[in-house]
């Protein structure tokens, strides 16, 4: 007795591959065009609290507080600086109402799985330090976290891992902004490893950019008289 052969899936049309594609190099395209922008979370939540059932229950934020620079002023200030050294996708701006957070990315300011600081990172340091100097009252600290992507592979005999190779990058932009003449007691440095990423789909160039340090930079906020 003759046996019917059981039909194979149907293949799926050719365009529906190259569609495929297409949409997972516009998702990249428009995570690229974020992960390269100036965040300001006020701004953030604000127009997320549009989109919530009952704003009602969220209560208003009431200060005392008077605010004669917000943060946001001196992001401004400090893109125009590094803007001169950096391209735009080397780096990112954070913004709250109590900090500007920088992000420094791999590759352009250190050297590929080193702590060392490359002469971009060193020209970018440059830029910086004079501006944390003439805004020295207006800064309570300095805080600079290191970061490495989970795949990193660490080249440098001095360090053993990736933890320390985060803290030796943290460290190394201490030093130096400190060597330019900003106060020691305004600075720390922290490191994460690779326990915080920003991104974590596996997608090379996004990978790539959890390789970071962070310089947070916190402002003092004066009461109102």
């Amino acid at each position: 007795m003759a046996f019917k052969k059981k039909e194979e899936c149907p293949k799926p049309p050719a365009w529906l591959t190259s569609f495929s594609d297409l949409m997972s190099l516009l998702l990249t395209f428009f995570i690229l065009l974020y992960a390269m922008s100036t965040l300001e979370i006020p701004s953030l939540e604000k127009f997320l609290s549009y989109f919530r059932k009952n704003p009602e229950f969220y209560p208003k934020r009431t200060s005392i507080i008077q605010q004669i620079n917000h943060p946001k002023d001196y992001a401004v200030k400090i893109k125009k600086r590094i803007s001169k050294v950096l391209p735009p996708w080397a780096y990112q701006i954070v913004v709250s109402e109590e900090y500007v957070k920088l992000r420094l990315f791999d590759k352009i300011f250190f050297q590929n799985g080193d702590f060392r600081l490359t002469d971009k990172g060193i020209e970018t340091l440059e830029e910086i330090a004079p501006l944390l100097i003439s805004l020295e009252d207006k800064i309570s600290n300095i805080r600079i976290e290191g970061h490495v992507s989970p795949t990193v592979e660490v080249k440098s005999s001095i360090v053993k891992d990736k933890w320390e190779l985060s803290g030796r990058r943290a460290t190394e932009v201490l030093r130096y902004l400190e060597k330019r003449g900003v106060k020691h007691t305004k600075l720390v440095a922290v490191a994460y490893g690779d326990t915080r990423p920003l991104y974590r789909w596996r997608q090379s160039i996004l990978v790539e950019r959890n390789n970071r340090v962070e310089i947070v930079i916190y402002f003092k906020r004066e009461k109102e008289k």
